[in-house]
C-alpha cells in the first residue's frame, strides 16, 4: 500500500519548481524561497511540499502527505491516527516511494534542474542521487557530522565558553562516571545522547535512577555535562557562506519547560544590549568553525546565561532552528525593502559560497515587533473531539502587526483536526502570537493554548 496518505498539485506552465521535503510547520520558508529564485534566476519558480504531517484537513495548495506509520496505526485503531515520524523514517519513506520518484522525473522533462530544500538534510534523503537533482542547502554528510554534540563540544571549547563536560562510551561507563560526579556537580548532571533535539533524547539528572529511568537498555554514547542553575535560554539564528561571511538573523529567548523540553521563542530577547552582543560574537565564532568544517546554509547557536550574566555555549544545530519562518517574516518587515532574507542568502551561501552584495543585519527593532510561538506537544496519546480552521497567514499577520493595522494577533497553525487519535509526543498545533510588548506576546500563547485544549478528548492507551 502507497505511503501517501494526500496529494493534490497542479502544474502551472512556464513555471519551474522545487521540491520542499519536511514538517509542514515550515511551509512558509518555501514561498519565500520561490520568490528568491525567481528573482535571482529570472524565471518563475513554485514549489510542490511533500509533509509527514497527518491531518483532517488540507488549505495549502501544492502539498502531498506521507507518512509510513499511518496505515498500520489506522488499521489497528480503526480510526483517524497521526503520529509524528523521525526525520529520518521519513526522509527514507519519500526517497524510496515509487509516486514520488515518478514526480521527480515529470519534473526533470519539464525543467533542466530540480533542487530539493529542506529544514535539515539527512544522508535518508537520496532523490539527490538522480541525475539533474540537487540539494539546495547544506551538505547532508556534512551536516550530520556536526550535528553530533560531542564532535561539536570537543571541537569548540578552545574557541567558546563550555561548561564542563565528559563523554561516556555506553550505559555502564555513564553511571560509572556520573557516579563520580553526584556531589561534585551538585546541581545536577545534563545528559544526553549524541544526537538529540528539542530535548527527546536528553535529561538533567539528579540520581542515578533518573538516568537508569530515561536510558535502561539504549547503550548510545553520551555527553555529559555541569547542570548549571539559570533564566536564560538564548538562540541566536545565523547563515554562513564562508568563512568570513557570517550573517546573524537576530537572537530570539526560548522556553524550556521540564528542564529540557523545548515548547517555543520569543522575540526580542530580554537579555540587556552587552550580552546579546556576547551571544552574537560567539555565534560568528561558531559559524566561522561551521565554514571550515564545509557547511553552507543556515543554522542556530543555543546559550544559556547564568545568574551572574555569564554566557555559556549549549550546542550548534546545523539546520534550520524552529524560529526561521517567524524570523524571515521579522526581517521583512525591518529591513529597507529587497534586502535578501534568509532563504535567498542561504542560496547564494550553498551554490556560491558567498552572500549578495546588498546584505544588511537587523541591529534594531525599527517596528517594535515583539513574537513569540508555542509548540503545543502531547505529554499522552488523545482522541480529539474538535478542530481549528487551517490557517495558513502567518506572514500576512506579521505584515498587519508590523504596519499597526492590527495592534495584537495569535494564529493556531497546524491543528490536526477532530475524531483523530493523536499520539503521546506528536504536535497537536502551533501558536504563534504577535504585538508591540512582551505581555501581548504571552497573553496570545495563552490563549491560544486554551483555545487548542477545548479540542482535546479522553485519554487513550496506545
Amino acid at each position: 500500500m502507497s505511503d501517501i496518505y494526500y496529494s493534490d498539485f497542479q502544474l502551472e506552465e512556464d513555471t519551474e519548481y522545487f521540491l520542499y521535503i519536511g514538517e509542514l510547520k515550515n511551509y512558509g520558508l518555501n514561498i519565500f524561497l520561490a520568490e528568491a529564485l525567481s528573482k535571482n534566476l529570472s524565471r518563475k519558480f513554485d514549489f510542490i511540499a511533500i509533509v509527514p504531517d497527518i491531518f483532517e484537513q488540507y488549505n495549502y495548495k501544492n502539498l502531498i502527505a506521507i507518512n509510513p506509520l499511518v496505515n498500520n496505526y489506522a488499521r489497528e485503531y480503526g480510526v483517524n491516527f497521526a503520529r509524528r515520524v523521525s526525520a529520518g523514517k521519513f526522509m527514507s519513506c519519500v526517497a524510496e516511494n515509487r509516486q514520488i520518484k515518478g514526480l521527480v522525473q515529470k519534473l526533470l522533462k519539464r525543467q533542466d534542474s530540480l533542487y530539493i530544500y529542506m529544514y535539515e538534510s539527512k544522508p535518508e534523503m537520496t532523490l539527490d542521487a538522480i541525475e539533474g537533482v540537487s540539494i539546495l542547502g547544506p551538505d547532508s554528510k556534512i551536516a550530520f557530522k556536526l550535528n553530533s554534540k560531542i564532535y561539536q563540544y570537543t571541537n569548540l571549547e578552545e574557541f567558546l565558553p563550555i561548561v564542563e563536560f565528559d563523554i561516556c562510551n555506553g550505559l555502564n561507563e555513564l553511571i560509572k562516571t556520573t557516579d563520580k560526579l553526584w556531589l561534585k556537580w551538585e546541581e545536577g548532571i545534563f545528559v544526553s545522547q549524541e544526537y538529540s533535539a528539542a530535548g527527546v533524547n536528553s535529561i538533567i539528572a539528579h540520581s542515578t535512577q533518573d538516568i537508569i529511568n530515561k536510558f535502561n537498555g539504549q547503550d548510545e554514547t553520551y555527553l555529559i555535562s555541569r547542570y548549571i542553575p539559570h533564566i536564560y535560554d538564548p538562540t541566536v539564528l545565523g547563515v554562513v557562506a564562508n568563512e568570513n561571511d557570517v550573517y546573524i538573523a537576530g537572537v530570539a529567548d526560548q522556553r524550556i519547560e521540564e528542564g529540557t523540553r523545548f515548547t517555543g521563542s520569543t522575540f526580542p530577547s530580554l537579555l540587556d544590549k552587552e550580552t546579546i552582543s556576547i551571544l552574537k560574537k560567539c555565534t560568528r565564532v561558531a559559524g566561522k568553525w561551521l565554514a571550515r568544517e564545509g557547511y553552507r546554509g543556515i543554522f542556530g547557536c543555543d546559550f544559556l546565561v547564568d545568574f551572574n550574566g555569564n554566557v555559556m555555549f549549549l550546542e550548534v544545530n546545523a539546520r534550520k532552528q524552529g524560529t526561521t519562518l517567524e524570523f524571515c517574516c521579522t526581517l521583512e518587515n525591518s529591513l529597507p525593502q529587497g534586502a535578501p532574507i534568509l532563504p535567498e542568502l542561504e542560496y547564494y551561501a550553498v551554490t556560491q559560497n558567498r552572500f549578495p552584495v546588498d546584505i544588511i543585519e537587523m541591529e534594531k527593532n525599527p517596528k517594535n515587533l515583539h513574537w513569540g510561538t508555542y509548540n503545543y506537544k502531547l505529554s499522552s496519546s488523545v482522541r480529539t473531539n474538535g478542530y481549528i480552521p487551517q490557517n495558513s497567514q502567518e506572514r500576512e499577520a506579521f505584515g498587519k502587526v508590523s504596519n499597526n493595522n492590527l495592534k495584537k494577533d495569535f494564529l493556531i497553525l497546524e491543528h490536526t483536526g477532530s475524531d483523530f487519535i493523536v499520539a503521546e509526543g506528536s504536535f497537536l498545533g502551533r501558536i504563534v502570537a504577535l504585538g508591540h510588548d512582551h505581555s501581548s506576546v504571552l497573553q496570545g500563547i495563552s490563549q491560544g493554548r486554551k483555545t487548542i485544549e477545548l479540542t482535546l478528548g479522553e485519554n487513550v492507551i496506545l
